[in-house]
């Protein structure tokens, strides 16, 4: 972890296992119904202040909690149009495959790139530091695959335009 980056995943860890306080909580609305309130949106009297953990214009998290669930989304840097096609493709990738990661939504908020849902049966069955701990190492890892990604390309790129130029010379 670089050490710009540090302040910034050290205060969406602080303010994540503060948010995580989840209980079960039945739906005041439908009996016998616990469904995440915070995406329900039901009972306003249930949903907490959201937070927003910024590092700049352009890479922030939003942390909406509510009594039973959180919903976390993330915007992931993007500095120019390829990283923009390759946070773009990753996320994607990502969300077809959101069975695998148990906390992963389908689609994410408007203005930003990937989504989680944590509910309640999450925190009961899961450890808290655990899943907090898995969202910064994947708030990480996405950053440094998109770096990746980029350099193979232009590295890939750069061998294309040399063997396509040879050609002429």
């Amino acid at each position: 972890m670089s050490n710009t980056l540090r302040p910034y995943l050290n205060a969406v860890r602080a303010t994540l296992t503060t948010a995580l306080t989840l209980d079960n909580f039945a739906s005041q609305v439908v009996e016998r119904h616990n469904k995440p309130e915070v995406e329900a949106r039901t009972s306003p009297e249930v949903l907490l202040q959201p937070l927003i953990v910024s590092r700049n214009e352009s890479e922030r998290v939003l942390i909406e909690p509510s009594v039973n669930s959180l919903r976390l989304s993330i915007a992931i840097k993007q500095a120019d149009e390829i990283e923009k096609i390759l946070c773009h493709k990753f996320t994607r990738f990502m969300m077809m495959r959101a069975e695998g990661f148990v906390i992963l939504r389908r689609k994410p908020l408007p203005g930003y790139d990937i989504s989680f849902l944590i509910t309640n049966f999450h925190s009961e069955s899961m450890l808290k530091h655990k899943l907090v701990d898995f969202i910064i190492q994947f708030m990480e890892d996405v950053d440094k695959e998109i770096s990746e990604m980029k350099l193979s390309l232009n590295a890939r790129a750069r061998i294309v335009a040399e063997s396509y130029l040879a050609t002429f010379v």
